[in-house]
């Protein structure tokens, strides 16, 4: 059994929790900081402390990045694929189900980056192309600042449908 198939035994037969298993993979098993280990997973740093310190319980695509970069760090075949960054609010990121995209050519990771205010926004957006991001997808208030302050291919979300419940929320908080 290699080390990621150990941590999974450990959290789900033996029920040992993650926070305890997952420190000693990546500290002493590994041998990696947590900060590597946050960029080579594609996690942000804050969602992997929140995990460490049992102050949030990992969603499954998390926990599946975490499991997969185990074995890739283990097999000594961590790979650096090309990425876009999604950089917004953690409630828009939970929304999310991908992780990775087909463009036909390559396949390309998702990495997402929580901000919540607009000078965060411009911080990670320049981190993110430091990090060797792709392109960066943004909320439509900062996008075309971002779109100076980077050399990247810059896409606004455009939340029409979210936009038109809030909407019909509002309405019906009124009446």
């Amino acid at each position: 059994m290699n080390i990621a198939d150990d941590l999974v035994t450990e959290i789900f037969r033996h029920n040992k929790e993650l926070p305890a298993i997952l420190a000693k993979t990546i500290k002493h098993k590994l041998g990696v900081s947590i900060g590597e280990f946050s960029e080579k997973a594609g996690i942000p740093v804050s969602t992997l402390y929140k995990i460490l310190s049992d102050e949030r319980d990992p969603n499954l695509r998390t926990f599946r990045r975490i499991v997969n970069t185990v074995d890739e760090i283990e097999r000594g075949c961590a790979k650096k694929n090309k990425f876009i960054a999604v950089i917004c609010s953690r409630g828009v990121l939970d929304g999310i189900d991908l992780v990775d995209i087909d463009t036909g050519k390559e396949p390309m990771d998702i990495k997402e980056y929580a901000v919540t205010t607009v000078e965060e926004t411009m911080i990670v957006a320049i981190q993110a192309e430091k990090e060797g991001a792709s392109a960066l997808v943004c909320a439509p208030i900062v996008s075309p600042t971002v779109e100076k302050i980077v050399n990247l291919p810059v896409t606004t979300i455009k939340p029409r449908a979210s936009v038109s419940r809030a909407i019909e929320q509002a309405a019906k908080k009124i009446s």
